[in-house]
Order: C-alpha cells, then sequence, then structure tokens
C-alpha cells in the first residue's frame, strides 16, 4: 500500500511539473531569418535588434505571452507557421487576399507605401512606362515581388528576384540593376545609409493594388486561434492608446507608420 501511494503522489507531482511545463513554454514568433532593417536584423553577436523586434516585445509583454525569436527563411515561413513550427509571425506580412487563404492575421499594425529607388543619375517614374526597358530588383517571395510581376515585367521591365532586400540594394548600388522595389520604410533605411546616400533616391511611390498589396502589416496566425488573435489585437490596440507603440517608433521613423 505504502508503495502504491508514493506512486500516486509521484505521479501527481510529474503531472503538475508537466502541466507547468506545458503552461510556462514560450510561444515560438517567426522572423524572417534575412536581415531586414530596419525592422529586424541579427547584429554582430547575434541579437535582434529593430523596430519590429520592440513591436512584438511590447505586444508580448502586453498579452502576457511569453515569446522567443525562431528565425525562419522568409520563402518557408508560411509552411513553418501551418506545421507548427512556429506560432505566429512577425515579419512585415502583409495581409492579402492570396495569404488569407491559408492563414489568419491580426489587426494591422503598420502600413506604409510601396516605394521604387533608382541612380541618383536617372530620372524615370514608378510606374510601368518610366520602368519600360529597365531591370528592377525585388525580395523573392514578397507582394513586390508579386506587383512588380504583374505591372512592370508585363510592360517592358526586366524583374530579379533575390533572396533579401539587401542583396537587391547592394546590387542597385553597384550599377546592376536600375530599380529596386520594397516597402518605403525599407527603402528609406538604404537611403540614409552611406551607401545609399551617394547612389540612390526615390523615384516615386507605386500605385496601390489592395489584391497584391494588402491593407497592411498584420502578424501572421493559424485559422482557428481565436483566442491568441484576440490576445494579440487587444494588446496591438492598448500599446498604440497608452503610447509605448508611439515612443518606440520614434527612436526608428520620423513619420507615422500605423498608417490610415
Amino acid at each position: 500500500m505504502k508503495h502504491a501511494f508514493r506512486t500516486m503522489i509521484a505521479a501527481a507531482v510529474i503531472g503538475i511539473a508537466g502541466a507547468c511545463g506545458a503552461a510556462a513554454e514560450p510561444l515560438k514568433v517567426g522572423f524572417a531569418a534575412e536581415p531586414y532593417p530596419p525592422f529586424a536584423s541579427p547584429d554582430a553577436g547575434g541579437k535582434w535588434e529593430g523596430w519590429e523586434v520592440e513591436f512584438m516585445q511590447a505586444m508580448c509583454k502586453q498579452a502576457k505571452l511569453e515569446c522567443v525569436i525562431t528565425p525562419v527563411a522568409w520563402d518557408g515561413i508560411i509552411p513553418a507557421l501551418t506545421s507548427k513550427k512556429i506560432d505566429m509571425i512577425v515579419g512585415s506580412m502583409s495581409i492579402t487576399p492570396e495569404r488569407l487563404k491559408t492563414i489568419d492575421f491580426s489587426d494591422k499594425y503598420y502600413n506604409t507605401p510601396t516605394g521604387v529607388i533608382g541612380p541618383k543619375s536617372e530620372k524615370f517614374a514608378a510606374t510601368p512606362e518610366g520602368l519600360k526597358g529597365k531591370t528592377i530588383g525585388v525580395q523573392v517571395a514578397t507582394i513586390h515581388q508579386d506587383y512588380a510581376n504583374k505591372y512592370f515585367g508585363g510592360a517592358g521591365a526586366t524583374v530579379k528576384e533575390y533572396q533579401t532586400q539587401d542583396e537587391a540594394n547592394a546590387d542597385l548600388a553597384a550599377g546592376r540593376l536600375d530599380a529596386v522595389q520594397a516597402d518605403a520604410i525599407a527603402l528609406d533605411a538604404f537611403l540614409k545609409s552611406d551607401q545609399g546616400k551617394q547612389c540612390c533616391d526615390l523615384k516615386g511611390n507605386v500605385k496601390d493594388d489592395p489584391e497584391i498589396l494588402g491593407a497592411g502589416v498584420g502578424v501572421g496566425l493559424r485559422k482557428g486561434e481565436t483566442e491568441l488573435k484576440n490576445k494579440i489585437n487587444a494588446a496591438i490596440k492598448a500599446i498604440r492608446a497608452d503610447g509605448t507603440y508611439d515612443a518606440f517608433s520614434k527612436k526608428y521613423f520620423d513619420f507615422d507608420v500605423y498608417g490610415g
């Protein structure tokens, strides 16, 4: 009987420990492994920093969620979410009708235009006519690739794909591209860098297409995870209302990144 009683106690302790361990397990937040300044990049020591890192930290703190950054190659980040290798995506992912077929999203947490940059010595507009005959660089598996293929590739431009935004920017600076399309914030960060200041300027923002460019950027979530979605939406609303969002945003931008 003593052995049976001890066994029961041991089983209970293991059960409690297991339950506590499960409750304490952090949520894996998928970030694109490729650097994407000023949103998220690892420093020399491997520590992640940037606007989106601070957003994630503030959001998780407000929602009382323990979160850990989990780098995933951008072109595999949605499959990583649906296969439960990560629990959410915080990676400047636009809320588009096509993506909503596979995953869900939180409310938007920022929304900025899409721009085109090119050499200072060249004058052209961010239009199909302006880019005709030019080679434009885009990051693979992004809304910018889809947009450029639809509007510029079909109008006489050559669309060249890159694994990272940094690679596209570097080729533009080296004269191997005529233009680059990306999020206006990411392009602004490049244009303010030493390399960007020397070579390039903004040619303009592209004409909006919500079907491709989406309705802002949201946290990517698995379909059906309503409780987590509600917590995240409430947290985004709260950090917007109490000034936290504006406080860390001002460290990176001199304009409103939340958008209309």
